[in-house]
């Protein structure tokens, strides 16, 4: 591939059989363009899935897409030109449901990589990263992320703080675990976060205790957002630096629009700066975190504050440089149905062992998850969130918590009929049966993050035991989603799996990791290989179009991002190889080799390096940190239970 400036005569270029999308005929007189990408697989995902060799970029719209013939009409005395050598050109990837700025800042502290760990290997981590930051001090709160919950139970039991308290130091200790619901602490950060036996459990959550109350090391949901409120807030300086480090993985990944699906104040300020100092290489929009202890018994207030918070984003129309949109509230409706935590909310209780390990005899028990709002709560918020102009994104893994989220959009379709409301459901874990048609019906998106449809610690094993046959062979139905009409969205949920987009979209397509890759399950052991179960997949285009056509769609961008059609913004990605063709067992292995981002180049590597305008290059170079391909979590929220909204401290996830 090359990259040069026209010398402003007319190319000859060999002529393909390419679908032409717009553009003009053969002799009319056309303003030059300011780049133009020719020679390529140009896969337009528009309505009619044309295909095309070159696409035109002026004033950072798309202003051709068709043959490399036509494309040469476009090029001027100051027109860029990009070879592509036959790569596949396509919309950049729009991640509709992922935690940047929590993704940030888990680069930046200690990362136990999703590795299965005994209590005595996770004890042996932490211990390697006190020691290697001898330069604290004893009130310096010691942070980790990335603990696999779900195999340190498997492979052994769960830790307690007596683990963390047996370390050698007198430092406050945090865990979080990789999917963000749960956080294991030791007696000196509950001491200093206040929590004792006589604290009660906060709405949303709890603290997991011993025989006589105390806590006993693991908080799960809100009750982990109560201890790390006691965590010092990042300074500002340090918030800027977690959003630099997410920029940098999400354009090396292709993203050029995102939803940061737990937001608040922290993340309006950041990006918000970050676009001033001219840094800001996506298009941010930000879900607002709702407080469900507020939102239960004042739902009009709750979203009142949340829409004076959105207003403080960009207003007006989009234009082709990123920017900082802010029209979506966050609901989490329940919590996890990974085992331990088994809080998800199910329709039928999750079973339990009433044999012995070695000849297990699982019965249901009695625990049928948490919802975190009632089901009258949750209508009047919405109806509060429509009439103030909003949408809804709800967090739901168990059917239970799909079918009230389902529930409650049908309620308010019936009393706001004909209100122009875009629901979405993320996650979708477990979904009933006869609940599948409802989304297509309700007009509701199912967001979900295909690399979950994999077998991995956190969905085989105890996980598939205490959900039982049936549910587990509905598990991550996205297929089941899609013949029956759904609208599927891809969202990540970065940071809660290391961040490999291409990984997930093999997932969506064949239900099943990748051995040959570091970040898939399958790399760890062949229990880990094959499909995750029956469920149908999804097609190529299906998962394409989740991240681009549909996922637009959720973020009500549909008319500027998503398809590359004239007049609509230029954010297009280059690909190594094309997904279209490349083996099933080898779409996880991939790589982004240019993202553009409203007609300017943000990340070009190998043979389009040269496409990285000096600035970009150097302002890129001071965001680089760790692994091009940073991975670090799946959210919790941004408020402390009962704080105002934009008091959380910056993350996504109170840290």
């Amino acid at each position: 591939m090359r990259i040069r400036k026209s010398s402003g005569a007319l190319l000859a270029v060999a002529v393909a059989t390419a679908g032409i999308v717009g553009g003009c005929g053969g002799g009319d007189s056309v303003e030059p363009a300011d780049i133009v990408l020719r020679g390529g697989k140009v896969v337009t995902m528009d309505g009619q899935r044309r295909m095309a060799q070159a696409v035109a970029v002026r004033a950072g719209r798309i202003a051709f897409v068709g043959s490399d013939a036509d494309a040469a009409q476009r090029i001027g005395p100051g027109t860029k030109v990009i070879e592509l050598g036959g790569r596949m050109l396509m919309p950049g990837f729009v991640d509709a449901h992922l935690h940047a700025l929590a993704g940030g800042r888990a680069l930046l502290l200690c990362d136990l990589a999703y590795a299965p760990l005994t209590r005595p290997q996770l004890a042996q981590k932490l211990q390697a990263c006190l020691d290697a930051t001898p330069e604290a001090g004893a009130d310096t709160w010691l942070e980790a992320v990335n603990w696999d919950r779900q195999s340190t139970a498997a492979l052994d039991a769960d830790p307690t703080r007596a683990l963390l308290d047996n370390l050698k130091t007198t430092r406050p200790i945090a865990v979080t675990s990789s999917d963000f619901h749960s956080v294991l602490a030791n007696s000196r950060a509950f001491a200093l976060a206040g929590i004792t036996a006589a604290t009660p459990d906060p709405a949303g959550g709890k603290f997991l205790r011993e025989a006589g109350g105390a806590p006993s090391g693991i908080c799960e949901d809100a009750a982990g957002f109560q201890l790390k409120a006691a965590i010092p807030p990042d300074s500002e300086a340090d918030q800027l630096k977690q959003g630099r480090a997410a920029l940098a993985a999400l354009r090396e990944q292709g993203i050029t629009s995102f939803m940061d699906a737990a937001a608040g104040e922290p993340h309006l300020r950041v990006f918000k700066a970050l676009r001033e100092r001219g840094e800001l290489t996506a298009r941010v929009n930000l879900a607002i975190n709702l407080d469900a202890e507020h939102a239960n018994t004042a739902p009009a207030d709750e979203i009142a504050q949340a829409k004076a918070l959105a207003a403080q984003a960009d207003a007006g129309a989009p234009v082709p440089a990123p920017g900082v949109r802010a029209r979506v509230v966050k609901v989490f409706v329940d919590g996890v149905v990974n085992a331990p935590a088994d809080t998800g909310a199910l329709l039928t209780p999750y079973l339990q062992n009433a044999g012995t390990e070695a000849t297990p005899q699982w019965v249901p028990g009695s625990n049928l998850g948490q919802l975190y709002y009632t089901p009258a709560s949750l209508q009047a918020l919405m109806l509060a969130t429509v009439d103030a102009g909003l949408d809804m994104h709800l967090h739901a893994t168990g059917d239970r918590a799909v079918r009230t989220a389902l529930d409650a959009v049908a309620a308010t379709r019936q009393q706001r009929p004909g209100a122009d409301f875009r629901p979405a459901i993320a996650h979708d874990e477990t979904v009933a049966v006869a609940d599948y048609p409802r989304f297509a019906a309700l007009d509701v998106m199912a967001t979900m993050s295909f690399q979950w449809g994999q077998r991995a610690p956190y969905s085989i094993g105890d996980t598939e035991h205490h959900l039982g046959v049936d549910r587990f062979a509905r598990m991550e139905p996205s297929g089941s989603l899609r013949r029956a009409g759904a609208r599927i969205v891809h969202g990540s949920d970065w940071p809660i799996d290391p961040f490999d987009t291409f990984l997930a979209l093999k997932v969506g397509v064949t239900r099943s990791g990748d051995p040959a890759n570091p970040h898939s399950a399958a790399s760890l052991a062949p229990v880990f290989e094959g499909p995750i179960n029956a469920d149908p997949a999804l097609s190529r285009d299906d998962v394409l179009a989740a991240i681009t056509v549909n996922a637009a769609q959720q973020l009500r961008l549909e008319k500027e991002i998503g398809s590359l059609e004239n007049g609509k913004f230029a954010d297009l990605i280059v690909l190594e190889r094309d997904f279209l063709t490349v083996p099933d067992a080898e779409l996880g292995r991939n790589r982004v080799l240019l993202t553009m981002v409203g007609g300017q180049v943000v990340s070009a590597l190998d043979g389009l390096a040269g496409a990285l305008a000096p600035q970009r290059a150097a302002l890129n170079a001071r965001a680089r940190v760790l692994s091009p391909r940073g991975f670090a979590g799946h959210a919790i929220p941004s408020q402390v239970p009962g704080a105002p909204h934009g008091k959380g401290n910056g993350d996504g996830h109170n840290h």
